[in-house]
């Protein structure tokens, strides 16, 4: 019903201007922090501007005061407080404070979001529709027919699964070649490509992943985790180089991979080394997993620190690393983190385990829009194994390592804001 008759019509014009506000805490006040961006999203969604306080009692957000509002904030279970105009001017004032790290964003609009995910994913697969689904934030499933018959436009903000980009099935080869979810896999895969007119899943994986960048380009919003990351850079760099061994599409890989990769055609990474061995669960020299395998970090060691950036200069990364904490227990997944090394120059490192001297979460600049890689597989299960059981987010309301992917889904809602990078 036209959204709720826009609100009741904004609650009769906020209650004939009692001039009150609900202030959403992000802090350590806040019972469910991940539930607390599904309402600001649904906020949105319901065509009502709100504001996010950057850097202001962990990144809280400034809403109307509306009965609808309240209403599903208790529904929810969300913290929240109501505060007179006296009260939101003096939180004004501190926050426009030159010599304070602070800033107020504007959000405006709710983002379109599509998560690009297989029909068979399994459910221990991917913590962004996890995380999606437990905040009651919309979102369309689209896979690779879908972008390359060109869907992409449609949307502001897409998520890639976990996925393996170079056509090597995840290179799970050595360790699940005989079990029936492998078999499905390559099953599938197979007859989407040939669907889809191309010999090879290797070459419908590229021509996915160049899509992929034309949404970028074009000013779209990309998000992703653990192998979407360094197997969507390394696709990239191989295109039109076959660097799948006869397992993986039948026939040898080029001996001279190596040496034709391009660097240019990545979004992260540079000077990277393949690894083409089917038998080694491993793309590249790129991710750092190994040193947790090996025992160098361990879980107890294993975190990563949030990088402190200038909330008036810097808005964009200083939305990214919105938390009620500074330091977030580490996880490990396919790929975990990245070596500084193989990373750009202009890519700009949002989190880094200094233990490790890895980064975990990164951020970059492409023609019109923007990217986001996030190492790691579940931020609530440090090594989550094919199999395992689905996390239970009822049990991890106030995750840090969650809210970094929420913060990439409201991003997007202030791209109209004119913003200092």
């Amino acid at each position: 019903m036209r959204i709720l008759f826009t609100l009741f019509l904004l609650s009769i014009t906020i209650q004939a201007s009692k001039a009150t506000q609900i202030l959403v805490p992000m802090d350590q006040q806040q019972k469910n922090h991940l539930k607390a961006y599904g309402l600001a999203y649904w906020t949105l969604e319901n065509q009502i501007v709100i504001e996010w306080l950057l850097n202001y009692r962990g990144g809280s957000f400034l809403i109307p005061n509306i009965r609808a509002i309240e209403e599903e904030l208790i529904i929810r279970n969300v913290s929240y407080e109501v505060l007179t105009d006296g009260q939101v001017n003096v939180i004004r004032n501190q926050i426009a404070d030159p010599e304070v790290n602070m800033e107020i964003v504007q959000l405006e609009k709710a983002p379109k979001i599509a998560v690009y995910t297989p029909p068979n994913k399994q459910p221990w697969d991917d913590a962004v529709t996890l995380v999606l689904e437990y905040a009651e934030i919309k979102y369309d499933k689209i896979y690779d027919s879908a972008i390359v018959m060109g869907v992409l436009p449609k949307y502001d903000w897409l998520h890639l699964h976990h996925e393996d980009f170079t056509g090597q099935y995840g290179k799970f080869y050595s360790s699940a070649r005989y079990q029936s979810w492998y078999q499905e896999q390559i099953e599938i895969a197979e007859r989407d490509a040939k669907m889809l007119g191309f010999s090879k899943v290797s070459q419908m994986k590229l021509a996915v992943a160049q899509g992929l960048k034309n949404f970028v380009l074009g000013g779209g919003f990309l998000f992703t985790m653990c192998s979407g990351t360094d197997s969507y850079d390394i696709a990239l760099a191989a295109q039109g180089v076959d660097i799948c061994e006869s397992v993986f599409d039948g026939d040898p890989s080029d001996p001279k991979a190596q040496q034709k990769l391009d660097f240019n055609q990545t979004f992260a990474f540079k000077d990277f080394h393949i690894i083409k061995d089917p038998m080694i669960y491993e793309y590249s020299d790129i991710d750092a997993t190994d040193l947790r395998n090996s025992r160098v970090i361990t879980e107890a060691v294993d975190q990563f620190t949030l990088f402190d950036f200038s909330a008036k200069w810097d808005v964009v990364p200083t939305m990214l690393t919105q938390c009620h904490t500074d330091v977030v227990q580490g996880f490990m997944g396919q790929t975990t983190d990245f070596r500084k090394e193989f990373i750009k120059p202009n890519v700009l490192i949002l989190g880094e385990n200094k233990a490790a001297g890895t980064a975990r979460y990164i951020h970059g600049e492409m023609g019109q829009g923007t990217w986001t890689f996030y190492g790691g597989h579940d931020p609530e299960d440090y090594q989550h194994f094919v199999g395992d059981p689905i996390t239970d987010l009822n049990l991890h309301p106030n995750s840090p390592g969650y809210r970094l992917i929420l913060n990439n889904i409201l991003f997007p809602a202030a791209k109209k804001k004119k913003r200092k990078t």
